[in-house]
């Protein structure tokens, strides 16, 4: 595991789709506040009560699925964002971010060190595998379902936001 992560640390290479000035001072949920293409995100964070934690000193990165991504789930993002289901809500969330600030780039560092992969463990304690599809990065979470990364890194004051196409899931229970 820690091997992993000096891969990923000493990893180069960022491409900010935010102005360096801008990732000084907003923090990743303010990075996909910013982002209208990520509101169904930003409305499930704060459903979840996991707004201060997106807020805290990090550094995350965030796999952030596009309103387009949590439209795929039809209904089910309105059941997991009523009160009474605010635990599986944050679990779902919490698969999406990984302790550290990875750019795309070192991803693909970190997937080419690891022979055609890298497991990235996530902060609700599960996993999401990372491999390439073409020129891609592609997730995969533990019950199989892919997402795939999609535009530029979006840095932050605490982190990376990486935009993708797909709910990855926490491990099936």
């Amino acid at each position: 595991m820690k091997k992993l992560l000096s891969v990923f640390i000493m990893a180069v290479g960022s491409f900010a789709a935010v102005s360096n000035a801008d990732a000084q001072t907003k923090d990743v949920l303010d990075v996909a506040a910013a982002s209208p293409a990520h509101s169904t995100l930003v409305s499930a964070v704060k459903a979840a009560d996991l707004a201060s934690t997106l807020k805290g000193a990090g550094p995350y990165t965030v796999f952030a699925p596009t309103n387009d991504a949590f439209a795929k789930l039809g209904n089910t993002v309105q059941d997991l964002m009523k009160p009474e289901n605010k635990e599986q809500l944050a679990s779902v969330l919490s698969n999406h971010v990984v302790t550290g600030a990875y750019t795309t780039a070192d991803v693909q560092a970190a997937i080419q060190k690891g022979n055609g992969k890298a497991e990235l463990p996530t902060v609700s304690g599960g996993k999401l595998t990372a491999t390439l599809d073409g020129d891609k990065v592609k997730l995969t979470d533990e019950n199989g379902n892919s997402s795939i990364l999609s535009g530029p890194d979006m840095k932050g004051s605490n982190g990376i936001v990486h935009s993708i196409d797909a709910v990855v899931l926490p491990k099936a229970k």
